[in-house]
């Protein structure tokens, strides 16, 4: 009869009650069951069952931080996409935001899935948690830089001191960033190189985009040239370009010529300045001197080059007399 119940039966269907732990892996069951042998059993836990355990603990932990990444992500989207406020810095502080949350949530979920990947090995976990505040405490003391990048991150994220997409200047790198975390800092060059700059090795900020911008420009003229008339041509080539559609919304002031800014060897240095939307101070610039060389040329206002002056001296001459030019 195949479904038999007497006693010499039953044991060979059943697992040993000291075989496999109710808690143990189904892997350390189901090989008893096949094989009856305890010790292929509690192997079976080792070989299979624990690696595919940890496996699925890794993957369920990569699907999370995925799904978190996502919502926010479209959190991030709809608070920069909002209607109120300054539009750009909004927007910049909203993706900043987002770096960082990322940053704490992959560091939260790292944590989690290696505590139950520890319980999974059978080692305890309540005294490691106990003994994580002492040696927290220890490593604080051992490692206080790392600290206070964390500590400098938090601060210059909440004081909005940068974000991702300001050009910002940090004394050792100028770039753009592209992305803020707790520790690091990255940014990128204008020759395209990525600088990686710890938090708390940063003690000024010079942020190049943030609310507005100023485009300076010192045009050298030669000293035989008509300031005033300079100082007309420069502000009516400014006065275009700020009345130019295509640079409506880029110029946000009426442009000023500030005047003569230096004497030099052989030039004359005059300043004009022009407020800008944030970032859009290069774009300006540029046109401006395209169009200032346009205007010089026509006007007959001669960009300086250099000069030399060159003195012959003549022997016969008094020796208490300047030298004569030739």
């Amino acid at each position: 009869m195949l479904f038999r119940t007497s006693d010499t039966f039953l044991p060979q269907l059943l697992p040993s009650p000291d075989a496999c732990d109710p808690d143990q892996a189904i892997s350390c069951r189901l090989v008893h069951r096949w094989t009856g042998n305890d010790d292929l059993a509690e192997l079976a836990t080792w070989v299979l069952g624990k690696p595919l355990a940890i496996l699925v603990l890794i993957l369920l932990g990569l699907l999370v931080r995925w799904v978190v990444q996502r919502v926010i992500d479209r959190t991030v989207d709809r608070l920069a996409n909002g209607t109120n406020g300054d539009h750009v810095r909004r927007r910049v502080r909203a993706r900043t935001m987002g770096s960082l949350l990322k940053s704490i949530v992959t560091t939260v979920i790292v944590f989690v899935v290696l505590v139950m990947v520890i319980a999974e090995l059978d080692y305890p976990i309540a005294p490691l948690l106990a003994s994580a505040g002492v040696v927290g405490l220890a490593i604080g003391f051992g490692a206080q830089s790392l600290v206070k990048d964390y500590i400098s991150g938090v601060f210059m994220i909440f004081e909005d001191q940068y974000g991702v997409g300001d050009v910002v200047d940090l004394g050792e790198a100028t770039g753009t960033i592209e992305a803020v975390g707790l520790r690091v800092t990255r940014l990128r060059d204008v020759n395209g190189t990525v600088w990686y700059v710890r938090n708390g090795e940063i003690l000024r900020v010079g942020n190049m985009s943030q609310n507005w911008a100023r485009t300076v420009l010192d045009i050298g003229v030669s000293y035989r040239a008509d300031l005033d008339k300079v100082r007309r041509v420069l502000q009516e080539v400014a006065h275009e370009l700020w009345e130019d559609p295509a640079f409506a919304g880029l110029i946000i002031e009426e442009p000023e010529v500030w005047g003569v800014e230096a004497l030099a060897a052989d030039a004359v240095t005059v300043r004009v300045t022009l407020k800008t939307a944030p970032m859009e101070q290069w774009k300006v610039a540029r046109e401006m001197r395209e169009r200032i060389k346009d205007r010089f040329d026509a006007e007959g206002i001669e960009i300086p080059f250099p000069q030399r002056v060159v003195w012959h001296r003549n022997d016969a001459a008094p020796s208490d007399g300047p030298p004569p030019n030739s």
